[in-house]
Order: C-alpha cells, then sequence, then structure tokens
C-alpha cells in the first residue's frame, strides 16, 4: 500500500509540473516558414528588413496584412505561409515580427472627436393661453351625385417572346475539356482550386501556389504545362528536396539510360534514370509501376494512353505523350542491302 502510495504522489508531482504547450513567437515562425520566400523575395514578396517592400503595405493597415497572411494573395501568398499547422495568433506574431524588423510606423487609428458641448439657452417666459372662441356650427353641404363608373376592360399587353436564359457553363459540358493540349491559353494553369484537379473544400489546396504566379520565369515548351521541367533542374530554377523535414537530404541521382529498341522506323525509346531520379525516389516508380527486371514490362502505346506503365503521370502530371521524340531519342542506324546487279 505504501508503494502505490509513493507511485501516485510521484506521478501527480511529475503531471503537474509537465509545460502547457507554448506557442511559437513571431520570430521562429519566420525562421521556420516565411523565411524561404521573404528573405530573397521571390514572387514579389516584401523582402525581411526592408523598408521600402514593406511601406505601401504596412500604410493599408495591420488588419490588411493579418488577412493577406491568413488567407493568402493571388499573387502568390500561400494561406499562413503554406504552414497550415500555425495558429492564427502565431501567424500574426510573425507578421508583427517582420513589420517591426522593416522600421515601419503603423498608421495610428483615428482619436475620436471630443463630444460636443451642449448650448445652454435660458427658458423661454411662458405665454398666457388665451381662452379658445366658441365653435359655430355649419351645414355641411349635400354631396353632388357620383355618376356610375363604366368598366374599362383591360388593356392586353402584346405577346413577347420570352428570351432565353443565357447558357451557363457546366463542367465537363465542354467536349474537348478531355484533352488539355485542346485547352485555349486562358484556360491553362489555373489556380489549384479551379483546375478541376484539386479539392477545392481541402483548405491544403489553397496553400499551393498559383501556377502562374511563377511558370512564367521558368524554361518554356511547346506541350503540357508549357514547363520545361528539366532545363529547369538543369538552370537550378528549382531544388527538389530529398526529404520534406530534412533540408540537409540529397537525393540519390542514378545516372542510367534503359534503351528499349522498337520495331518499325521509329527511334528507339531512351529512358534517362537521371532527370528523374532527381525529384522522385526510386519507390515512386519500383516495383508498383515497373518490375525492376528485364522482360518483366511489356509496353505499348495504348496502355500509357489508358494511363499504365509510362502513362501514370505522362499527360497527367508530365509531359503529354504527344511529345513523341522525347522519350522516341535514339535514332537507328540502317544498312540497307545493296541489290545484285543485273
Amino acid at each position: 500500500m505504501k508503494k502505490t502510495y509513493v507511485i501516485a504522489s510521484l506521478l501527480i508531482g511529475f503531471s503537474a509540473t509537465q509545460p502547457a504547450w507554448a506557442a511559437l513567437s513571431g520570430k521562429e515562425v519566420f525562421s521556420k516558414t516565411c523565411t524561404v520566400c521573404h528573405t530573397p523575395g521571390i514572387a514579389g514578396a516584401p523582402r525581411f528588413g526592408n523598408t521600402a517592400d514593406w511601406t505601401p503595405r504596412v500604410a493599408k493597415g495591420l488588419p490588411a496584412l493579418y488577412q493577406s497572411a491568413l488567407k493568402g494573395t493571388p499573387k502568390g501568398m500561400p494561406a499562413k505561409g503554406g504552414n497550415q499547422k500555425l495558429s492564427d495568433d502565431e501567424t500574426r506574431a510573425a507578421v508583427d515580427y517582420m513589420v517591426t524588423a522593416a522600421k515601419v510606423e503603423t498608421p495610428k487609428a483615428a482619436e475620436p472627436a471630443p463630444p460636443a458641448k451642449a448650448e445652454v439657452k435660458a427658458a423661454p417666459k411662458p405665454v398666457t393661453a388665451k381662452p379658445a372662441p366658441k365653435p359655430v356650427a355649419k351645414v355641411a353641404p349635400q354631396p353632388a351625385a357620383v355618376p356610375a363608373a363604366v368598366p374599362v376592360p383591360e388593356a392586353t399587353a402584346p405577346a413577347t417572346k420570352t428570351a432565353s436564359a443565357a447558357p451557363t457553363n457546366v463542367p465537363g459540358s465542354d467536349p474537348l475539356s478531355f484533352n488539355r493540349l485542346l485547352k485555349p491559353p486562358s484556360k491553362r494553369n489555373l489556380p489549384p482550386a479551379e483546375d478541376g484537379i484539386h479539392d477545392p473544400t481541402n483548405d491544403g489546396t489553397h496553400a499551393l501556389l498559383p501556377p502562374l504566379s511563377v511558370f512564367p520565369n521558368m524554361p518554356k515548351a511547346n506541350a503540357g504545362n508549357r514547363v520545361d521541367w528539366v532545363q529547369a533542374l538543369e538552370k537550378g530554377v528549382i531544388k527538389p528536396r530529398a526529404d520534406r523535414t530534412d533540408p540537409t537530404a540529397e537525393m540519390m541521382v542514378m545516372d542510367l539510360n534503359v534503351v528499349r529498341e522498337v520495331k518499325g522506323s521509329m527511334p528507339n525509346v531512351v529512358y534517362p534514370h537521371k532527370q528523374h531520379t532527381e525529384w522522385l525516389d526510386c519507390s515512386n516508380c519500383h516495383t508498383g509501376i515497373f518490375i525492376p527486371q528485364k522482360g518483366a514490362n511489356p509496353i505499348s502505346m495504348a496502355a500509357i494512353l489508358l494511363g499504365e506503365k509510362c502513362g501514370v503521370c505522362h499527360g497527367k502530371v508530365s509531359f503529354p505523350v504527344s511529345e513523341c521524340r522525347k522519350c522516341h531519342s535514339q535514332k537507328k542506324e540502317f544498312n540497307p542491302t545493296p541489290t545484285a546487279a543485273k
């Protein structure tokens, strides 16, 4: 019994000394989340400590800055800097920290005007009421006879044609919507909440950057989302992370080409592991899509168009299969047999 009492006392003392979950300070939120964009000024973000960048934004008032940080902006600022784990108070603290570092005076609230002094007027002198005159009885005149109203037939409005309602944009009504290659430029690279791929009711969707806020600075391509991602990798425009939480982790890049011989005159297919493993882990493809064994992966264009093998990504999140020469890149050497002279 004594032992039980001692253990219970220790447990009570331990639980009583546990600190409550402490909210992050503005400086901590900045160093973990905001610094990614606000230190270099990515996508026009006001740079940390830059008075000129912050002055026009602070002039609109702190409530407007808080709203932009909490909900995001159309120019590319994701809600809460893309970190949905932050509380609203932690997000506001980060804004306050960056405004203070920029040394910009916040606009003061207008002071309320002093109450107007009531004018004191002298009370008017009482007026002696005069006796009301005696009423004189008058004979009311007889009303004149009113002729009976003649019923007037209602005017019939001329029949008009009812204007047909303007057709509404029904999702999927566009017969070409299945093929993103045929979409007009105005329908390409829409914001995640409008692209028909992401869930607009998910808060994480609104934390994603709108593609057009960053794509104009990317190397150009002629198909898909019009970005040449291989060039973007080679030029260092994008730097994929090997680990979500460890910025020092490095990708395991495999510089190995796999060549698939193709019948007929079409060039052979070259699969470059290097460009894929620079931002994909081996487990993305093996063994769910491809079995790493020679002859174990029958591939055809029909299967790819049905979303199998290479079609799991290409045509959806990677360049479409209309770009034949991107894969069929190894030319064949033809040695025609000379015909014997007659």
